[in-house]
């Protein structure tokens, strides 16, 4: 070696790697990016060289080169909700796993804006992770082929050649219903989540199912996925309107619980509450929050486990489906 290769003032480059290993630029950028197709004693004088220039190949360089970013994107309808926090902890760790970054998209339950969101995620990564979409079905399908690969998590794929992870909202519905008429509760309200959630309607037609068949009186109001939706209509919960809670999810629930409280309405004595997805601070809430609870972990690893799949050309496992486990707290008591 040279005096001239210890230069520090010159630039660590791709060059002079090439100088130093004596072969051409070509074999260092397949050195760089893992080519197999360098023969080991090669490879191994080039990333010598490589140490003793401290050179860091260009990421963005190395993306081009080969045609991938190592990055995926997720995009979720409300990052403040912490059951998309969890799920997004999850994905990062799992793909961090195969080398993998995260890019998050969060679409502020903006149903308009959702796709072309979707979509600008898509161009920046090698695939992509949909979050509970609340776009159309047929936007979704017309969508489709542009966002491949792609997986779906909390949202039906039928009719979609696109692996999803779902919950069994359906049933953790029905066991939520189950507990509170087994505490003798049969005049219930349902805290309705955005319209344009598929897992606000399954929720909402097996409350109907039970109203239907003439088990409960239901009253559906108008609400949303925050606590602040919630708080705004504790009001309309009094006056014997109902003697049982069911909200769209705990942010909801924690919403009603507070405005309850400021009205002066005692939880579970007066009015039982439930709420679902089961977030951390649901066990902490005065009285703690019944509700069903939901695997956010496992959600963002089944995900990534069939994302890999697509991303390395196999098939992905099939779709999962995971049943809400019921968690019985104090919000909950007998009908008065």
């Amino acid at each position: 070696m040279t005096a001239e290769t210890h230069d520090e003032t010159r630039p660590a480059t791709i060059s002079r790697v090439a100088e130093l290993a004596g072969v051409s630029r070509a074999t260092v950028s397949r050195v760089m990016n893992g080519s197999s197709t360098v023969a080991p004693q090669l490879a191994e004088r080039v990333r010598a060289a490589a140490a003793t220039l401290n050179y860091q190949p260009s990421v963005l360089a190395r993306s081009l080169a080969v045609g991938r970013t190592s990055t995926i994107a997720l995009v979720v309808p409300d990052l403040g909700n912490p059951m998309f926090q969890d799920v997004l902890r999850s994905l990062s760790h799992a793909a961090a796993t195969r080398g993998h970054r995260l890019l998050v998209a969060d679409s502020e339950e903006n149903v308009a804006e959702e796709g072309l969101i979707a979509l600008e995620a898509r161009r920046r990564c090698d695939g992509l992770v949909l979050c509970a979409p609340r776009m159309p079905d047929d936007e979704l399908a017309a969508l489709a082929p542009q966002l491949a690969p792609f997986v779906l998590v909390n949202r039906d794929s039928s009719g979609l050649s696109v692996p999803s992870v779902n919950v069994d909202y359906a049933a953790g519905m029905r066991d939520l219903v189950s507990h509170l008429m087994g505490l003798g509760h049969r005049r219930f309200a349902y805290l309705a989540g955005p319209p344009t959630s598929s897992s606000n309607r399954l929720r909402l037609s097996t409350l109907r199912g039970f109203a239907a068949a003439g088990r409960l009186e239901l009253a559906e109001l108008e609400c949303g996925a925050t606590f602040s939706d919630g708080h705004a209509v504790a009001g309309r919960l009094i006056d014997g309107l109902c003697t049982a809670v069911i909200a769209y999810n705990d942010l909801v629930a924690f919403g009603a619980l507070s405005g309850l409280h400021e009205l002066g309405v005692s939880v579970p004595q007066q009015i039982s509450i439930a709420g679902f997805d089961d977030i951390p601070f649901a066990r902490y809430t005065t009285p703690p929050l019944t509700t069903a609870s939901v695997p956010p972990s496992e959600i963002g690893q089944e995900a990534w486990q069939r994302l890999w799949a697509l991303l390395g050309g196999q098939p992905p496992e099939a779709d999962i489906q995971f049943r809400p486990r019921l968690v019985v707290r104090g919000s909950t008591g007998a009908a008065a």
